[in-house]
C-alpha cells in the first residue's frame, strides 16, 4: 500500500507529509482527528513487511517505549496494523537532530554539551529503570526541541536488560558510537553510556574518536585503539569534562559509570567546579597485586603473544597474512565472563601504563627523600645529639588550608510559555547577578500569547553559573503576512515557498491540471491573514475520470438521471427505429468508456419506426367528348339518314 497525503490510517490519523526515512522505516506527519493534535508516525518499509523478524523487530520497539513517560524520551502513543502496514504512532517534535546541531555549529560550547549530556542521561536513567537498553545512543537519535529540550528517540533496537549477558549474531548500533561489548555480541546498561561518551565527545571535539574505510575497521578501533585527547582537539575543554568523556569511553565496562545518575552527578559538578578531582576511574591494576619490573623483551613477548592471540587465526605466529574480517570474526566470538579470554588488547595497551605507574612511584619517593634531607640539613630536627640520643622532632604548628570556594550554580529553569516580566523574576531570583537579554519575535504557532517567553538560550537543565548571559525570546503575535500567488506552480515549489511562514497541509483533488500542480489555496492567495496559520494547498491528481452508465432502452428522464449524476452532460438527438417511442436506442461513446467529468454524452431517442406512406387510387380517365355536329347554312349536318358521311 502506498502511503499519501490525506490518506486515512486507523480511522483517525489523516497523513501531512513525509519527514524522515531510515533504515527500516518511513516517518510520516500527521494529525490525530480524535485528539485533536499532530503526531509522527513511523511505518515498517514495504520490503520488511513480509519478514516476521523485521517485523517483530518493529513492534518490539514499541514495547520498549511503551513504560516509558520522560520529558527526555520521545513518547509513544499508539501502534497498529492496516492491512500490510505496520506503525507506531509517536509524539512529534519540532526540532533538528544533535547530528546537524553539530554539523552547523562544529565544537559546541562546553556548558551547552554538558546541558545536552545531562538530559540525554535523564532519558537514559528512565529507560534503564525499565530495564530497557537503548543499544543505538547516538546524535541521529537525539532531537533538539524548538522549545529547547532534548529528547531521546528511536527504540528501534532497544531489548529488555537481563541479569545475564545475551551473545548475539552480531553487533547492534550504528558502528561509529559502538561499544566494544558490542562489537563482540553482548550489551548491557553501560553500553549506552560508552555511546554516551562518543556523543559527548564528538559534541566537544566536532568529530567522532574513531574512523576507518569499513564498519570493521571502525569496531576494531574502538576494541584496540585510544581516541585523540579531547584537549588536542578543543584546547577549552576543562580537565573535569575530559576525564568524564574519558571515563565513559573506557574500553571495559566495569570502569565506566555503573549507571547514568552517577554520570548525571558528575556532569552537574563539572559545570560548577570544573578543576576538580571527583571523577574517580577504577585502576588498570589489581591494588594487592604485587609490582614487578618488566624488561623490554618481556614487554615485547607479551605485546607479540597478545596480538597473536587474537590475529593469528592459522596459528602460524605471523599475523600479517590475517583477513581483517577473520580478526573481527575471532573478537567477536570471545565472552566477557572468560577470565583467561578477558586479557585482550586493551590490557596489552594497559602493560606500558603499569610500568609508567612503578616508574611514577620510584620517581616520587626519591622525590620525597631528597625534600626530608634538604628539610633536615635547613632544622636539623633529625639530627643525632652530641651524646648519641636522637632528638625529638620539633613541634610545628600547621595551619587548616582553607578550602576553595565552590562558585554558585543553578539550573536553568523552563521559562517557556511564562510571561516576560515573570521570567525575568525568576532569574533574578537565582541570585547569580545574570546578564538578561530580551528579543522580541513572532510567534510561529498559536501556542505562545503575545508577551510569553517561546524560548530561551541556554536551554532547560542547563547548569547557570555567576554572571552568565541568558537571552529570553518573547512573543509578539504572529504578525500578518501576505499569501504568495502560488496557483499553477510545482506542489513541491510551493511548500518550500510557504513553510517559512505558515504550516502547511497538503490536499489533493481531480482537476485538468497537471498532477502536483496547485490549483488552489485555502485561505485564498493574495490574503492577509497571521504568521504561523494553517494553509491547505488543494493541488491536482490529475482529470477525474467517469465510467459511462448503459442508458440502453431507458426513458429519456431516466437516461437523464445516470448521466447528470455522474457529472456528465448529455445531448438528444430524435431518429425514427424499430425501438420503442421515447426510449434510448444507442449512445455515444458507448456504456463502459472513460471519459472526463462533465464530457458530454449524445442519447439517441428513437420517435419509433418509420411511418410507410399509404398508396392511393388511380382516377378512371374522363374521355373526351364527341365533337357536337353543327349545321352548316343549308341546315345539314352532314349526315345522311343511312350514316354514310357525304
Amino acid at each position: 500500500m502506498i502511503i499519501t497525503p490525506g490518506m486515512l490510517i486507523g480511522d483517525r490519523y489523516e497523513i501531512i507529509e513525509k519527514i524522515g526515512t531510515g533504515g527500516m522505516a518511513d516517518v510520516y506527519k500527521a494529525k490525530c482527528h480524535r485528539l485533536n493534535r499532530m503526531v509522527a508516525i513511523k511505518f515498517l518499509k514495504p520490503e520488511y513487511s513480509s519478514d516476521n523478524s523485521f517485523v517483530s523487530r518493529f513492534r518490539g520497539e514499541a514495547e520498549s517505549c511503551a513504560g516509558l513517560t520522560h520529558p527526555n524520551v520521545v513518547s509513544v502513543y499508539d501502534v497498529g496494523d492496516e492491512g500490510d502496514l505496520h506503525y507506531i504512532v509517536m509524539e512529534l517534535v519540532e526540532g533538528i537532530t544533535l547530528k546537524r546541531y553539530i554539523e552547523k555549529k562544529g565544537q559546541l560550547e562546553i556548558k551547552e554539551a554538558v546541558g545536552i549530556a545531562i538530559q540525554i542521561a535523564q532519558g537514559l536513567e528512565a529507560a534503564h529503570a525499565k530495564h530497557v537498553i537503548h543499544r543505538d545512543i547516538k546524535p541521529q537519535n537525539i532531537i533538539l526541541s524548538r522549545e529547547g529540550k532534548v529528547k531521546v528517540a528511536d527504540f528501534g533496537i532497544a531489548k529488555a536488560a537481563t541479569t545475564t549477558n545475551t551473545i548475539q549474531e552480531c553487533a547492534a548500533g550504528s558502528v561509529h558510537y559502538l561499544s566494544p561489548e558490542q562489537a563482540r555480541g553482548y550489551s548491557d546498561e553501560r553500553s549506552d553510556i560508552y555511546s554516551l561518551g562518543i556523543t559527548m565527545y564528538e559534541m566537544l571535539a566536532g568529530r567522532v574518536p574513531y574512523a576507518g574505510d569499513n564498519n570493521v575497521s571502525v569496531a576494531l578501533a574502538h576494541i584496540s585503539e585510544s581516541a585523540t585527547p579531547l584537549v588536542e582537539l578543543n584546547p577549552n575543554v576543562t580537565p573535569a569534562v575530559e576525564k568524564i568523556v574519558r571515563k565513559c569511553m573506557s574500553k571495559k565496562p566495569e570502569r565506566r559509570y555503573a549507571t547514568a545518575a552517577e554520570l548525571i552527578t558528575d556532569l552537574k559538578a563539572a559545570l560548577a567546579n570544573p578543576d576538580g578531582q571527583y571523577v574517580m576511574i577504577a585502576p588498570l591494576v589489581t591494588p594487592d597485586a604485587p609490582t614487578k619490573q618488566l624488561s623490554d623483551s618481556e614487554v615485547r613477548q607479551i605485546k607479540s603473544g597478545a596480538r597473536s592471540a587474537f590475529f593469528d587465526e592459522d596459528g602460524d605466529g605471523d599475523d600479517e597474512d590475517e583477513d581483517p574480517m577473520k580478526a573481527a570474526a575471532v573478537i567477536s566470538r570471545r565472552r566477557v565472563d572468560d577470565d583467561e579470554e578477558d586479557d585482550d588488547i586493551d590490557n596489552v595497551g594497559n602493560i606500558w601504563e603499569k610500568v609508567g605507574l612503578v616508574a611514577s612511584i620510584v620517581f616520587m619517593v626519591a622525590i620525597a627523600v631528597v625534600v626530608i634531607l634538604a628539610v633536615n640539613k635547613m632544622t636539623g630536627i633529625f639530627s643525632k645529639s652530641n651524646s648519641g640520643q636522637t632528638l625529638k622532632p620539633k613541634k610545628t604548628v600547621t595551619s587548616t588550608p582553607t578550602p576553595t570556594p565552590i562558585a554558585k550554580t543553578e539550573v536553568m529553569p523552563n521559562l517557556v510559555g511564562q510571561t516576560r516580566q515573570a521570567a525575568q523574576q525568576k532569574l533574578i531570583a537565582l541570585g547569580l547577578n545574570l546578564n538578561i537579554k530580551i528579543e522580541p519575535e513572532s510567534s510561529p504557532t498559536e501556542k505562545y500569547a503575545a508577551d510569553t517567553v517561546t524560548r530561551h538560550e541556554p536551554m532547560q537543565e542547563a547548569v547557570l553559573s555567576v554572571g552568565d548571559t541568558v537571552t529570553l525570546y518573547y512573543s509578539i503575535g504572529r504578525g500578518d503576512i501576505t499569501i504568495p500567488k502560488v496557483k499553477g506552480r510545482d506542489l513541491e515549489n510551493v511548500k518550500k515557498i510557504l513553510e517559512g511562514n505558515f504550516e502547511v497541509i497538503a490536499i489533493p483533488e481531480a482537476s485538468d491540471l497537471d498532477e502536483g500542480i496547485v490549483i488552489r489555496t485555502d485561505p485564498a492567495e493574495n490574503t492577509k491573514t497571521e504568521r504561523g496559520r494553517t494553509i491547505t494547498v488543494y493541488y491536482s491528481i490529475g482529470p477525474e475520470m467517469i465510467t459511462i452508465p448503459d442508458t440502453f432502452g431507458n426513458t429519456i428522464a431516466n437516461a437523464e438521471k445516470s448521466i447528470t449524476a455522474l457529472g456528465l452532460k448529455y445531448e438528444i438527438k430524435e431518429e425514427y427505429s424499430e425501438h420503442e417511442a421515447g426510449t434510448v436506442y444507442n449512445q455515444l461513446p458507448a456504456a463502459g468508456v472513460e471519459v472526463k467529468k462533465g464530457s458530454t454524452v449524445t442519447l439517441f431517442i428513437s420517435k419509433g419506426p418509420e411511418p410507410t406512406p399509404t398508396p392511393t387510387n388511380t382516377p378512371t380517365p374522363t374521355p373526351s367528348p364527341s365533337p357536337v355536329p353543327t349545321a352548316d347554312d343549308s341546315g345539314n349536318t352532314g349526315e345522311n339518314n343511312d350514316g354514310d358521311t357525304n
